[in-house]
């Protein structure tokens, strides 16, 4: 689910020009960089090397690498908040949209290990109070988004245990530790995830919600 990262290989210098390609590039490489090195081990230098461009260049589109976390960060939490906002405008049953976030979550963790370890699986404390607020926001928004139909179904009165806010973060939790340990512990020998996130959201609904 993951990649073994080796030691970033400098690549050859590229021309100039293709500025909304260049920039895409950097924050792939970053990503791996991140996740290989640390956020305090990875450096501007390091980054513009994995893309091939001079530190000067990268400058050009990213001011440090506190503003390039910030954008992986941004733009993963708000490709979630799309997925919610687009389920939960589908005319299903609140137990069905919360499965489909569910799922969603899920795929796009696994689909996407890199960003998730970064931005899901790290302290953050990296990062400055000021510039975190905007990001912790978007993702109370998108938990928002998903806690809709949590409420939903409390208040129909079909939640065996605890509040809807509770039960919110149950069922979240336990589908991030899920694909947290299938992304961060690869060699572990494990079932198929589609069979795993399957019995995670059969086991959590069933177990939560009556009929």
């Amino acid at each position: 689910m993951t990649v073994v990262l080796k030691k970033p290989q400098k690549s050859a210098r590229k021309p100039k020009g293709d500025g909304h390609l260049r920039r895409g590039e950097i924050l792939e490489a970053a990503e791996k960089i991140f996740i290989a090195e640390g956020y305090s081990g990875a450096t501007i230098r390091k980054i513009a090397d994995a893309v091939g461009v001079s530190s000067t260049a990268l400058y050009m589109h990213f001011r440090d690498k506190d503003q390039i976390l910030m954008e992986i960060s941004n733009d993963a939490i708000e490709r979630l908040l799309a997925l919610n906002t687009q389920i939960a405008a589908q005319p299903v049953d609140p137990v069905a949209r919360v499965r489909l976030m569910l799922e969603a979550y899920m795929t796009f963790a696994l689909d996407n290990p890199n960003t998730y370890q970064l931005v899901f699986c790290s302290t953050g404390e990296h990062i400055s109070q000021d510039k975190i607020s905007d990001l912790l926001s978007l993702g109370d928004r998108c938990f928002e988004k998903f806690s809709e139909p949590v409420h939903q179904i409390a208040a129909q009165g079909r939640l065996r245990s605890g509040s809807a806010v509770e039960a919110a973060e149950v069922l979240w939790a336990g589908c991030h530790g899920l694909v947290s340990l299938l992304i961060t512990k690869p060699s572990r020998g494990w079932s198929s995830s589609e069979g795993l996130m399957k019995v995670m959201l059969d086991g959590l609904l069933h177990g939560l919600v009556s009929d």
